[in-house]
């Protein structure tokens, strides 16, 4: 061959192999590229998942507050109600039987049918 030939062929060699270079180089960018990114997805994920628990955790204080309350009120309703029921029977006593016996006689009435 020719010098000048292999001049050509030595300056494609060179060519190429600086190709080679920049794909490698550009190679290791789009790798490091995807991991920064995965650790950013990584990272909000977890927010996310913090956030969310706190919600969950924040719902779940807010509902045993609520029964907490509704059962409170419910104890009181049925206190308030007992001591009428006993006020009431102590006031008349024979009125209370008689309204016993008369609820007695019908739950009985409804069994045996």
């Amino acid at each position: 061959m020719n010098d000048a030939a292999k001049d050509a062929a030595q300056k494609v060699e060179k060519d190429l192999t600086a190709v080679k270079n920049e794909i490698a180089h550009l190679s290791q960018q789009i790798a490091d590229a995807v991991s920064a990114l995965a650790a950013a997805a990584q990272d909000q994920g977890r927010r996310g998942l913090r956030q969310a628990r706190a919600n969950v955790d924040q719902a779940v204080s807010g509902a045993s507050d609520r029964a907490g309350a509704v059962a409170g009120a419910a104890q009181d309703a049925a206190s308030s109600v007992a001591d009428a029921l006993a006020e009431a029977i102590q006031e008349r006593p024979v009125a209370a039987v008689a309204l016993a016996m008369g609820v007695g006689f019908l739950v009985g009435l409804a069994w045996r049918r």
